[in-house]
């Protein structure tokens, strides 16, 4: 739930929180969905780790009245077709290949969102129930709940600011272990393995804070600009941490054409890396895409670094979004 949807936000480093207007945003900020003037729907496939990882994502939102709007999202981040060695070698010690199977390991998210206008012009507000489902073939699975709030504010001076509020309950995840599929395995490899692990994960809340401003040059051209600054409530590797929070800061920008094509570059996930040396070094997630729109249907693509721009594990993202009124 932490990688992000839609291959324009992800070629912007992320950097989305304050100007997030569409069928994304109920990932991004619930808050912008109240600027969805028909049904959209969404849809992303990336790979990860040379595709041995899929991770996929569909999203609907649709306007309820001229006040408020509601979306829908499915999540999958997934490794298939893991081979199950643990028979591999029967009691008497003989090899036999009959006995490795396939297994898959998925990780879910679903998310129902709410938006709203405030009678303050310019002020809306968003909500989001999650509900996580992850499995790891018949050995183990789980079931987590959540929920986020955000909101959006619009400057007259077209100045956007959006705060959003991940995990505000502490999402937690209890998992159910097969435990007869784990005493296969208990002994495997003297001293590993030798107890259950916990069956209750927890996820702490975060908070995004953004601003964004859109700058219109000779009536064809655009650049949108935004900077993020994301705040988890823990002491980590970020650039900025104390024993109270860390701030992780992200910088996006789009250059538009003719509100048609669409060149963006980002950057994010600023990094205190010690090395082998006992230095250290600030590492960070480059990003860059592209972006066609016609009339409702928008094609985007985006190529970013999945955390270290040392180590080259590059993946490609493809997005499509459709809005419904080009039926109309």
């Amino acid at each position: 739930m932490n990688i992000g949807v839609d291959a324009a936000a992800l070629g912007m480093g992320n950097a989305v929180t304050a100007h997030s207007a569409d069928v994304n945003s109920g990932y991004w900020n619930p808050a912008g969905l109240v600027h969805v003037e028909d049904k959209q729907l969404a849809l992303m496939h990336s790979s990860y780790f040379e595709s041995i990882a899929n991770y996929d994502y569909i999203g609907f939102a649709m306007p309820i009245d001229d006040k408020s709007a509601l979306g829908i999202s499915l999540i999958r981040f997934a490794v298939d077709d893991i081979l199950n060695t643990t028979q591999l070698i029967d009691e008497q010690g003989n090899i036999n290949y009959d006995r490795i199977s396939l297994f898959s390991t998925a990780d879910y998210g679903v998310t129902f969102s709410y938006a709203r206008k405030l009678p303050l012009d310019g002020l809306n507000y968003g909500i989001n129930a999650k509900v996580i489902r992850r499995i790891i073939g018949d050995f183990a699975s789980s079931w987590g709940f959540g929920l986020d709030a955000a909101i959006q504010f619009q400057t007259k001076n077209d100045w956007k600011f959006g705060i959003m509020a991940r995990d505000i309950t502490t999402t937690f995840n209890t998992w159910n272990i097969n435990e007869d599929a784990y005493a296969t395995i208990q002994d495997a490899v003297e001293g590993q393995n030798q107890e259950l692990p916990e069956t209750t994960e927890i996820t702490i809340p975060k908070l995004q804070f953004g601003v964004s401003k859109k700058f219109i040059i000779r009536y064809d051209y655009s650049l949108l600009a935004e900077v993020d600054l994301n705040i988890r409530f823990e002491q980590n590797n970020d650039i900025i941490s104390t024993s109270f929070a860390s701030v992780n800061p992200a910088l996006g920008l789009e250059f538009g054409y003719i509100d048609m094509i669409y060149l963006r570059t980002g950057l994010g996930n600023f990094q205190n890396e010690l090395q082998i040396d006992n230095n250290q070094r600030v590492s960070f997630q480059p990003s860059m895409g592209v972006g066609f729109k016609y009339k409702g249907i928008q094609v985007d693509y985006a190529f970013t670094d999945i955390g270290d721009q040392s180590i080259a594990l590059y993946s490609n993202v493809f997005s499509l979004k459709l809005d419904f009124s080009i039926f109309r």
